[in-house]
């Protein structure tokens, strides 16, 4: 059987699947890790904002009511900050996405050409097998 002339092409485009694959899981961990960063300062900020609504009720002096104030400024800065990363990651892993349907799709068509290789290359031998027995079945009849 003749080896598929183009099993190299083929290896390296299994070996870029790879590589896009184990990139995309970077990528979704990395989305998954700023999503959760934002839902710990979403969930920190409420807390906060209960502790001063709380206070408040209690009566704070002018200072406390101004670093009250100044940090839920801060988490809420800090908050509109993670919300631009966690978009920028979610572009990335759509990003990667895409990357890795394209080394997939490459991957395929040279997946498919295999096939049919092997396929061909069976159907040769096949004939082959099939034309060696036809002659032997001649060298027989004539010997008799």
């Amino acid at each position: 059987m003749k080896p598929f002339p183009l099993q190299s092409v083929l290896e390296l485009m299994q070996t870029r699947m790879d590589e896009a694959t184990n990139r995309l899981a970077r990528l979704i961990a990395n989305e998954k890790n700023e999503k959760d960063k934002l839902e710990l300062l979403d969930h920190y900020r409420g807390e906060y904002a209960a502790r001063f609504h709380e206070s408040s009720q209690n009566g704070l002096t002018p200072s406390e009511w101004k670093n009250y104030r100044e940090f839920l400024d801060r988490l809420d800065e800090a908050i509109a900050s993670q919300k631009k990363v966690v978009e920028q990651q979610v572009q990335n892993t759509r990003r990667g996405q895409e990357e890795w349907k394209a080394q997939q799709k490459k991957l395929k068509a040279f997946d498919t050409l295999a096939e049919r290789h092997l396929a061909n290359e069976q159907v040769r031998e096949s004939r082959m097998e099939q034309k060696r027995q036809d002659e032997f079945a001649i060298r027989q009849k004539k010997e008799e």
